[in-house]
């Protein structure tokens, strides 16, 4: 969830009060879960429940006030919290010098700086059955399986039951600071694409799934109280379908039955509401038919909720259904969401980081709606909420809320080249652990990797999220989101770093040895022209043999290197589809040579030139392009199971 290079501060007071009229909510967070948890819409919304709705957003605004106003106090707070309630954990007690402290100058002192890594031991030991207090002092209620990996596989992020309430808690800010710039989105409904994900158990019986998935399977999703702001156009049933093509479908036909109900739509990434359109190009025919006759095609969807649930919605509408099909039927797709949704005020997704490769597509499929990005989250925490909601996707800035969890900010130090490279040590000394700072005390311009401590048992864990201070509500900083650290290629939730890369790289090439060849120079990019996108891999080869090197040993080399990259690019090409088959392109030899001379001539030292991994400025992508000599592709999916390799392995 990401960022551009500079951005506009929100303004101080960019909500219509001042400070000293703000309400006085608890800092301990749960006061406002009640009244601000993520509710399901009534089926019809009566005027009469407009100055409900008016008075709840007064009071989330002012939550947010007072919070930023006062976000050093806050802090201090949650800090003192997290460590009296976890005081007698055991991954605390290994640093006795704390002593009951809950100050934060003891904190720093006594307790280390960490990566995944340093605790993944621990996280094994509850994963198979370990239900001692060993980070937290509430019962581990399950995995969050994160986007970024350790040793090829998803990380684990143990939560708690009560971490679900604090997730609801910002869901419950997003709208009513949009509504505060988009009035009357009360009196339509949302056409979000949302999905599930695949589920294990480890071998301790507890579920690991991604973070959208344990949301949307929460009562705090499926039995949310009436709200306008989360009507949306999808049943329950079609966003918890586990088959992805029955979810989609269900989801289109629901959206476009009900399409001048419509004022916003969206997915979680940029990438997915893509997906979602490139659907629609290919199945709306099928979808015409459904809405013309009001029945829904049983062949297709074959599980019996689904059909059931979105059976209460379509009715037979033939004008609909024409309508609908003399748009798709047009030759261009320019501006479709405004010709079928013609409502339709924003589009909400994440277009920041590497999302933003997909800003052209949307801006064309949409005629220029404006591209929101409402919130800033992981697996670890949820952390921040866009409080400037329509500003252009360069400029998203996202507010930090001091009550989500303890916030350090690590300073980052670029090195300048032919492509930046963000340098961070992975282990901290003791002068560099002196150089993170609290969230009051960051400085606009200053790059950060962002260090958490959180109520469900993370402390001072790095994020590896690289962030750049744009200003500041109040007291609390706003935030860039500059990109993941040592991330090279990304897609869609897959992050691909460069020795990741070379790793595969290196058991690719092996393929080429009976032929006497091997690869003398590669970079790569992530295509987005095509939907899904996928990875692109430059080769530049010698062959010394005098066999030629038949296509399927190139398409091997594909293969190979998609088999071994980590758990989550692997998901993506063979269970959710997000990322299409892995492409190596031949090209020319002289044209690394080549690539450098450019470089060198927008004044890169040739000293200290290296062959960039990873390609994003377009005339590069252009001169390697104009070299291509043959093109192949991974010829089927990469072998990809459920769970950890090793949960697999003992079963």
């Amino acid at each position: 969830m990401a960022l551009s290079d500079s951005s506009t501060p929100t303004p101080k007071n960019q909500f219509p009060f001042d400070n000293n009229s703000c309400l006085k909510p608890s800092y301990t967070l749960f006061s406002l879960v009640i009244t601000l948890t993520m509710p399901e819409a009534p089926k019809n919304s009566p005027k009469a429940s407009n100055f409900i709705v008016a008075e709840e957003n007064k009071k989330t605004l002012h939550f947010i006030e007072e919070v930023t106003t006062k976000a050093d106090e806050v802090q201090k707070r949650v800090l003192a919290e997290i460590l009296s309630r976890n005081s007698n954990v055991e991954y605390l007690k290994c640093y006795g010098n704390l002593n009951g402290n809950t100050d934060r100058e003891t904190f720093k002192k006594v307790i280390p700086v960490i990566t995944y890594e340093d605790i993944q031991h621990d996280i094994n030991r509850i994963a198979s059955g370990d239900k001692s207090p060993i980070f937290c002092s509430q019962p581990v209620s399950e995995f969050l399986t994160s986007s970024g990996t350790s040793g090829g596989e998803r990380k684990l992020m143990p939560t708690t039951e009560e971490e679900l309430g604090r997730r609801s808690l910002l869901y419950s800010l997003l709208m009513p600071v949009m509504s505060h710039f988009v009035p009357d989105l009360e009196t339509g409904k949302g056409m979000y694409f949302l999905f599930v994900k695949s589920e294990s158990k480890t071998p301790g019986g507890l579920l690991a799934r991604p973070v959208l998935t344990s949301y949307y399977k929460s009562p705090h999703f499926k039995n949310r109280r009436p709200d306008p702001y989360t009507n949306y156009t999808s049943p329950n049933e079609a966003i918890l379908c586990p088959d992805s093509y029955q979810s989609m479908y269900s989801q289109m036909l629901c959206g476009l039955s009900q399409n001048a109900q419509v004022l916003r739509v969206g997915a979680v990434f940029a990438s997915g509401f893509i997906r979602a359109i490139r659907f629609l190009e290919k199945h709306w025919s099928l979808l015409c038919s459904d809405i013309r006759s009001g029945i829904m095609n049983t062949e297709l969807i074959t599980d019996s909720s689904v059909r059931e649930a979105v059976m209460k919605i379509l009715k037979p509408d033939p004008d609909l259904a024409d309508f609908i099909e003399a748009e798709c039927s047009k030759k261009s797709w320019q501006g479709i969401i405004t010709r079928l949704w013609p409502n339709t005020k924003y589009v909400d997704v994440i277009v920041t980081g590497t999302m933003s490769q997909y800003i052209p597509t949307l801006d064309y499929y949409s005629n220029g709606l404006p591209l929101v990005c409402t919130m800033y989250a992981s697996s670890e925490c949820y952390f921040g909420v866009n409080l400037n909601p329509l500003c252009k996707p360069e400029d998203v800035a996202y507010t930090l809320i001091p009550t989500m969890c303890y916030f350090e900010f690590l300073p980052i130090h670029r090195n300048n080249g032919v492509m930046d490279s963000i340098s961070a040590p992975k282990s901290l000394n003791e002068k560099e652990k002196q150089t993170l700072v609290d969230l009051v005390d960051v400085k606009i311009g200053q790059e950060y990797e962002l260090v958490v401590t959180t109520y469900a048992g993370l402390y001072r864990y790095r994020v590896g999220d690289v962030l750049r201070v744009a200003g500041f509500k109040n007291n609390a900083p706003q935030f860039n989101f500059i990109c993941r650290k040592n991330v090279v290629l990304s897609i869609d939730s897959d992050k691909t770093d460069e020795v990741e890369l070379q790793n595969a790289m290196k058991n690719a090439v092996s393929h080429l040895m009976p032929f006497d060849a091997h690869v003398t120079e590669y970079t790569s990019y992530a295509d987005t022209t095509t939907i899904p996108g996928h990875y692109v891999l430059f080769w530049e080869i010698n062959v010394n043999g005098s066999t030629p090197v038949h296509p399927s040993v190139f398409e091997d080399c594909c293969l190979t290197i998609e088999e071994s990259l980590n758990s989550v690019y692997r998901q993506g090409r063979a269970s959710d589809k997000s990322i299409g088959p892995l492409e190596i392109r031949i090209v020319e030899v002289g044209t690394f040579d080549k690539l450098m001379d450019y470089a060198i001539s927008l004044g890169a030292s040739i000293n200290q030139y290296k062959t960039p991994r990873c390609v994003k400025f377009a005339p590069i992508i252009e001169l390697l392009n104009s070299r291509v000599m043959s093109k192949y592709f991974s010829p089927k999916c990469p072998k990809w199971t459920p769970g950890h390799k090793q949960w697999n392995n003992m079963n």
